[in-house]
């Protein structure tokens, strides 16, 4: 999904980022001013200096761009917005378990050269009573889930799996549109190294940690199947 850059460029003030195309591919480089000649890593200033249609986050001091999602991605991020937003989100207090914050694509600052955004993440409501107004968010996430790009899937399950794991979030989840899959894990706290809860296929109805007051149809979050136009 992303592509390393240069952190600064040494001839003037500047970051340079290569921006990606939809196949994962360099189209062009943008120069974006940076306030301290002397910096070294990237922070959450950095992106605040890149044009707004730009897709970035920080790995450990360096800008990593995305291209924007096929439609896939988005819908099955849409889908778990709602099947995991509504009743742990949306219907708090309205006969829903509730609990949660449910936001998809927000920018969390894990650390000051570590500022990410899960396609899908969840806080406790408990740990972080009011998130808004912050930007980045400062709070680690209680979960986190990603849907996989097709052209950068190490992305997700290399790269986040670790910087996850690294940042003591407690749950991850992979949904892969693709292949039709969830997978759940846990991290263990003793070992920093994480569980595998379950690995669920579209035809699964279960419970889910941390969800799992409530049944997901894992089908539901992907598009529909195209029907066999072969006769029977």
């Amino acid at each position: 999904m992303g592509e390393r850059v240069p952190r600064h460029a040494r001839d003037d003030i500047t970051a340079v980022v290569r921006l990606a195309g939809a196949n994962g591919s360099p189209r062009f480089d943008v120069r974006c001013p940076i306030m301290d000649p002397a910096q070294k890593l990237a922070t959450y200033d950095d992106l605040l200096r890149l044009p707004d249609d730009v897709r970035a986050e920080i790995v450990d001091g360096v800008v990593v761009t995305t291209p924007p999602p096929a439609p896939e991605h988005s819908r099955t991020q849409r889908a778990i917005g709602r099947f995991i937003g509504g009743p742990f989100d949306d219907d708090d207090g309205r006969g829903g378990p509730g609990g949660w914050w449910i936001m998809t694509e927000v920018d969390v600052e894990f650390s000051l050269h570590r500022v990410l955004r899960p396609d899908v993440a969840g806080w406790r409501r408990e740990r972080f009573p009011e998130p808004w107004g912050n930007r980045p968010v400062p709070v680690v996430p209680d979960w986190t889930c990603e849907v996989l790009s097709a052209s950068k899937p190490a992305h997700d399950r290399v790269l986040k799996r670790r910087l996850y794991a690294e940042s003591g979030v407690p749950f991850y989840w992979i949904v892969d549109p693709a292949a039709r899959t969830l997978e759940a894990l846990r991290l263990d706290k003793e070992t920093g190294a994480w569980i595998e809860v379950g690995a669920y296929d579209d035809e699964s109805v279960a419970r889910i940690a941390p969800f799992e007051a409530v049944e997901l149809e894992v089908g539901r979050l992907f598009l529909p199947r195209t029907p066999d136009p072969r006769p029977a």
